[in-house]
């Protein structure tokens, strides 16, 4: 025989906070490292020209950047590709905005020569205030 009451005890439930600590540090770790961040930088591959003299460039305004890849479309302005009459163009618009405007030419090193040639005219016929060609400093042997 069983003399206990029909009236059973409950315990309050509980939750074991270490494990789910653990858990949320797992989710947390793989979200930061499966998260992809924004970039500046197109997704271009581009293997710049190396230069001893080179130096960094003034931050003072945004810069007009232009990328020449290896092949064809030669030319991008962001991640988009364009043809050279609308990096004229684009360049132009630029200027008007600001007569002071960077130019800045990103090519990279095995991209043919006439491409930066035709950027360099575009840019003097645009009338920008300054063209640089952005290089990698070549680390001292």
């Amino acid at each position: 025989m069983h003399f206990t009451s029909s009236r059973q005890r409950h315990r309050a439930p509980s939750v074991i906070i270490v494990s789910l600590i653990d858990v949320l540090l797992v989710v947390l770790i793989f979200l930061m490292v499966t998260t992809t961040f924004k970039k500046a930088e197109p997704m271009l591959k581009l293997a710049l020209p190396e230069s001893r003299q080179a130096k960094p460039g003034a931050s003072e305004a945004k810069p007009f950047v232009i990328f020449v890849s290896t092949n064809a479309p030669y030319f991008y302005l962001g991640d988009k590709p364009v043809t050279l009459d609308r990096v004229q163009n684009e360049m132009e618009a630029a200027v008007k905005n600001d007569p002071q405007l960077n130019i800045m030419i990103k090519a990279d090193k095995s991209s043919p020569l006439w491409a930066s040639i035709k950027l360099l005219d575009a840019a003097k016929a645009a009338k920008a205030g300054s063209i640089n060609f952005v290089t990698e400093k070549t680390a001292l042997p």
